[in-house]
């Protein structure tokens, strides 16, 4: 008994409530975290992307296309990856657009922002890849922002555990209808139903170190042409592969393993096969040069009616002359 006690003591709780309210509107940690993380990827891209010679203000106009495509795209591939959830038997197919319970699918995310990224770079004449390169190491921190909504709303957890670093669980109620309400419920009784591991946790800090991986490679061997992002693709699949298989909320199985592991070994392929062969390309790009307008090749004649009434008066002498 005392063993238990004091490994409880030792372990890390969740907050009481993912939701306060500021009159009758709901103020959801998760999405607090999606915007801060959204802020920050912005923000830094934009500071790579100026110091890669591109133009400042770019990356935010882009983002106005890549970041609603990228959540539309982030729900789409949760609700079809998980769909028994919305129209299985029992399930409400109206709560898979309720984006702020929670689902959101980065593989999903990633390709569907690709798109819009790819339409607002295409409108700007700015190589994708030069783009992606820059964005690359804010989009893994803001990720790993992003998973502290899921502390907030206690889920994507693993089994339990004994270690000091255990995440308690609690029950949340309704405080005005008494009945069990996991995301915008209270915890009235602190006393945890478990204790699992913080896989979101293990994300979060796993996708800080992947960002201090780019980011020292970009600069040790000035990586362009989506090397760096490629990078990024192959250091978060490493990751999410084994931290995938510890999660023990409900996921979609293909011969009893979770969807998302082949998801993580396919994607992670694919980019190490992009990193070799976009090595051939050479070195970055220089995106100064690419945005920098022509030099003339030298005077445009003057057009006859811009001659000099002097000029203009000798010509039918000359022509006198030849005749």
């Amino acid at each position: 008994m005392t063993g238990t006690v004091s490994a409880i003591l030792a372990t890390i709780p969740s907050p009481d409530r993912g939701v306060w309210y500021i009159g009758p509107i709901p103020l959801r940690a998760y999405a607090l975290c999606i915007i801060a993380g959204i802020v920050v990827a912005i923000a830094w891209g934009e500071r790579r992307f100026v110091a890669r010679g591109g133009e400042k203000g770019a990356v935010t106009d882009i983002a106005v296309f890549a970041v609603p495509f990228g959540l539309v795209g982030g729900r789409l591939y949760h609700v079809a990856t998980d769909w028994p959830k919305y129209f299985g038997p029992g399930g409400n197919p109206v709560d898979a657009l309720k984006i702020w319970q929670g689902g959101l699918g980065i593989w999903g995310a990633i390709a569907l922002g690709a798109v819009g990224a790819l339409i607002a770079c295409r409108r700007r004449g700015i190589p994708l890849p030069a783009f992606a390169d820059a964005v690359a190491p804010g989009i893994v921190v803001a990720q790993a922002i992003g998973r502290l909504g899921n502390w907030f709303n206690q889920e994507l957890y693993g089994g339990p555990t004994d270690l000091p670093w255990g995440l308690e669980i609690y029950r949340r109620i309704d405080p005005v209808t008494n009945l069990e309400d996991p995301l915008g419920g209270v915890a009235m009784d602190h006393t945890p139903i478990a204790v699992v591991h913080p896989t979101f946790l293990y994300e979060l800090l796993w996708n800080l170190g992947v960002a201090a991986l780019i980011v020292w490679a970009d600069r040790r061997f000035r990586l362009g042409h989506g090397r760096v992002f490629a990078l990024y693709v192959a250091g978060y699949t490493s990751g999410r592969f084994w931290i995938e298989i510890m999660r023990e909320d409900h996921a979609t199985l293909i011969a009893g393993i979770r969807i998302n592991v082949f998801t993580s070994v396919i994607v992670f392929v694919g980019a190490v096969i992009y990193l070799v062969l976009a090595k051939k390309r050479g070195e970055r790009e220089d995106l100064a040069a690419l945005r920098a307008e022509p030099e003339p090749e030298g005077t445009p004649e003057t057009p006859a009616e811009e001659k000099p009434a002097e000029s203009v008066a000798e010509e039918p002498t000359k022509t006198d002359k030849t005749t």
